[in-house]
């Protein structure tokens, strides 16, 4: 079906626009299908033109269009043509839905713990019309109505607060306008914690068999969620306008969140059934305040379209940081933003598919999808904490301030936002926005001697001034610090010329601004003895995200950040720098960058510093240390090599405490097991029956997967070609343990057929789903040159959705990045 242009929602927008929405939902007819009743409201400003309904339907039961029946039949590419318009118009559907199982849509899951069923909406990006009629772009937003009928024994939930007409039938109070893709309705048996602050009715909702893990963990969430929302209204200046407030953690959910306004939606595996690290729990509370974030940006003024994604992602994903920074209790945040979204979006703008923060081309709906990556997210939120040192604070919050107020419950562009905000300024932003917003790259800096260069990248030159500082470390002592605003291509750094010999020089070390790093060498060769006796975690978190992105490049030799990780990470503090930072090593440094004579060599020295850490945790008291023990059992359990000591750990014998009675890090155990060919299917089948969840179905999965046999391989294989009631996680979970295998003889077969794979899986699986199989389906793992003349023989194909080639192109280039690193240093 037709993906929405640019140019068709600049004219129906032009025509059009919509008064109400009034949806009535039937979810109590089977596990296949409901029932969709939709009436639109809408004026013509140009009686007699025509325009068209976005409409999805499985079955088209009536149509009328003031009062007039409309042959159903007329229903063509998920459009309906609408004729003979009047100045105020009336449109009546009545259809029959398809429920889906790949998170888009109206997506409907069994849990497996106990057989009950759960529906969530997630309309995001184009989803809408499968659920209900609709003009489904965001700049036509309109009050939406709606009522819902589920079997009795189901709460229903919705952006509007929930009134119980009659056992089974729940209405939804009408809405703010809303944009199409923001509509949701959660109905099912959950779970549920409810609360109120500051006069705002709140709850937090889950699956039923999660309701334990709810209750412990409830409380947290609520008091994140009542300071996120003062700290909100008193930046803004602008109450919640959206009354309830819920927060519903969903089964399959294919994003981290979404900001459905009065009813985010999370994926549930943010309700821990484990042990958590206090960086998941960081992870979690900033997830609630971006979404929370989003309630003005997106849902109050919401982007005119996709090009401007970034006047919703990046705000929110910089807001969050600065609320949690402020407000929410944790150490640190801004280190977990630079280990963990910077490294994404320096990935990201490494890759061909490189794009502004604002104005990427989006000529239709679909094409925006691949712009939801680590540059509209951690490089725009970059971007306004440079535009912070560029006018200051006080100007900032009051242009915010000012934008939203002037577009609320409309829309906005970049050029209205940057007026506002020169307005608070006093000053023009032009040069500075073409510089930061309007152009692709990153800038590297380094040092020569006192000096700090920067170079701006061929293929998008801009000259960028950045503020940032510079610090230099000795023995675990800070011995400089110079902040300076670099607006050339070499600024003098008074001061270094002081320092003494041997010193680790980090350049941005605060981590204010958005450049790559380039370390000198002798700051390279002093990181082993040295990294982990840096007192400041920003700069820390620098020297390891420019080391691995060095690595990537292709410039530094990835067993000299196995030598670093190896002495350097068992000492380090930060769970953020643990967690991600052995995540890059045991899932992309080891298998990809290194042979594959040298790889579980690699895996040993890697659970040898696992080991290192767990021993240290011993000595460090209550929380802190058990966080530690998690984070190295986690490591041994993904890299360890003695098959006894996996046995026992499996059996709960010898773990730390804290991971006692913990299934997730049990199917970890077994899935490293699994790799070594040991598992039968006995085995598996037990751990499954002894673990009926969501979470342990996919996990079995995922372990039956990894096995290195042939049968095993056809087995997962077949799952993903032929499996037509797959779900999205299911997909995900095979084929995140496919490629996996000692010997690449076992996969390589299957190399060329990956491609054919996709786009069937394209047949049955909406983008959002699909384009996150690519990610664990493209044979990056092969780092070979048969595996790139196959990636470019699927890249070539003319039958790939946009989401599915984006994906591929990712994928394809780091793949590259691989063969490009092991052909210099092998």
């Amino acid at each position: 079906m037709p993906s929405l242009t640019r140019s068709e929602a600049l004219t129906r927008a032009a025509r059009i626009a919509v008064d109400s929405m009034e949806v009535d939902l039937d979810l109590d007819r089977g596990p296949q299908h409901f029932g969709s009743r939709t009436t639109i409201r809408f004026t013509c400003r140009e009686p007699g033109a025509e325009t068209f309904v976005d409409l999805r339907a499985h079955e088209v039961h009536a149509l009328s269009l003031n009062g007039t029946d409309v042959d159903p039949a007329s229903v063509t590419d998920g459009r309906l043509a609408l004729t003979g318009l009047a100045q105020t118009n009336v449109l009546e559907v009545d259809a029959t839905m398809a429920y889906s199982h790949d998170g888009q849509g109206l997506h409907r899951s069994t849990d497996p713990a106990d057989g009950e069923d759960y529906v969530y909406g997630h309309l995001f990006l184009d989803a809408a019309p499968t659920v209900f009629a609709c003009f489904d772009q965001p700049d036509l937003k309109a009050p939406y109505t709606l009522t819902v009928t589920a079997p009795t024994a189901w709460t229903v939930l919705g952006n509007g607060a929930a009134t119980l007409l009659a056992p089974g039938r729940t209405a939804l109070a009408t809405t703010q306008p809303l944009a199409s893709y923001f509509v949701t309705v959660c109905a099912g048996p959950w779970a549920s914690v409810r609360a109120e602050h500051d006069g705002i009715p709140l709850g937090i909702h889950a699956r039923r068999s999660l309701e334990p893990h709810l209750r412990d963990q409830a409380q947290q969430m609520i008091d994140v969620t009542a300071a996120c929302f003062d700290e909100y209204h008193r930046l803004f200046g602008i109450r919640y306008p959206f009354g309830e407030y819920h927060q519903v953690f969903v089964p399959e959910f294919n994003a981290g969140a979404m900001e459905n306004p009065g009813c985010v939606t999370f994926r549930d595996q943010m309700i821990f059934r484990g042990a958590a690290t206090p960086d998941q729990v960081f992870q979690r509370s900033n997830t609630i305040a971006h979404e929370m974030a989003h309630m003005w940006f997106g849902d109050l003024v919401t982007m005119r379209w996709w090009d401007d994604l970034w006047l919703n992602e990046s705000f929110a994903e910089y807001m969050a940081y600065r609320v949690t920074s402020a407000v929410g209790g944790f150490d640190e945040p801004w280190v977990e933003f630079g280990v963990m979204r910077k490294l994404w979006g320096y990935a990201a703008e490494r890759a061909p598919s490189t794009h502004p923060v604002a104005g990427s081309p989006a000529p239709d709906a679909l094409s925006a999808l691949g712009n939801f990556d680590g540059i509209s997210y951690a490089k725009g939120a970059s971007v306004l904490r440079q535009l912070i040192a560029h006018i200051g604070d006080d100007a900032f919050v009051a242009g915010v301030g000012e934008y939203l107020r002037s577009h609320a419950f409309g829309n906005g562009e970049l050029a209205e936002f940057i007026v506002a905000i020169e307005g608070a300024a006093g000053r023009s932003l032009t040069a500075w926005s073409a510089a930061w917003l309007q152009t692709a790259g990153a800038d590297r800096i380094g040092l020569e001697g006192d000096v700090l260069t920067r170079v701006a990248p061929e293929a998008h030159p801009a000259d960028r001034a950045h503020t940032l500082d510079v610090a230099a470390f000795v023995g675990g002592r800070e011995v400089a610090r110079v902040e300076l605003v670099v607006d050339g291509e070499r600024t003098p750094v008074p001061g270094l010329a002081d320092v003494p010999a041997g010193a680790l020089i980090v350049p941005n070390a605060s981590d204010l601004t958005w450049a790559e790093v380039a370390l000198d060498a002798a700051t390279i060769d002093g990181l082993p003895g040295n990294l982990a006796d840096v007192p400041d975690a920003s700069a820390r978190s620098v020297l390891w995200v420019s080391l691995l992105g060095s690595v990537a490049r292709g410039e530094v030799d990835p067993r000299t950040v196995l030598s670093v990780f190896v002495a350097a990470w068992p000492r380090e503090d930060s769970a953020a720098v643990l967690s991600r930072v052995s995540l890059l090593m045991t899932n992309q440094v080891v298998p990809l960058f290194l042979p594959p004579g040298e790889q579980e060599g690699a895996r040993a020295r890697v659970a040898d510093a696992a080991d290192a850490l767990l021993e240290r945790s011993a000595s460090v008291a209550g929380a802190s240390g058990d966080a530690l023990a998690v984070l190295a059992a986690r490591v041994w359990a993904r890299t360890g090599v003695d098959e006894d000591r996996l046995r026992r750990w499996a059996a709960g014998d010898g773990i730390p405490e804290v991971l006692v009675g913990d299934d997730d890090f049990r199917w970890s155990v077994l899935r490293r097991l699994a790799t070594f060919g040991v598992l039968g299917d006995d085995e598996i089948a037990a751990a499954e029956a002894a673990d009926r969840s969501l979470a342990g179905s996919l996990a079995a999965l995922g372990v039956r997967a990894v096995r290195p046999t042939a049968q095993a391989k056809e087995w997962a294989w077949g799952r993903l070609r032929d499996d037509a009631d797959l779900s999205n996680y299911a997909a995900l979970a095979i084929a995140g343990g496919f490629w996996t295998a000692p010997d690449a003889a076992l996969v390589r077969p299957y190399v060329a057929q990956v491609g054919d794979l996709l786009v069937g899986l394209s047949g049955r699986m909406g983008d959002d789903a699909v384009s996150r199989v690519v990610s664990a389906m493209h044979p990056t793992s092969l780092v070979e040159d048969g595996t790139l003349e196959a990636s470019a023989a699927m890249l070539a194909r003319a039958d790939l959705t946009p989401g599915v080639r984006r994906a591929l192109v990712d994928a394809n280039h780091e793949l590259r990045e691989a063969l490009a690193s092991r052909r210099r240093f092998d």
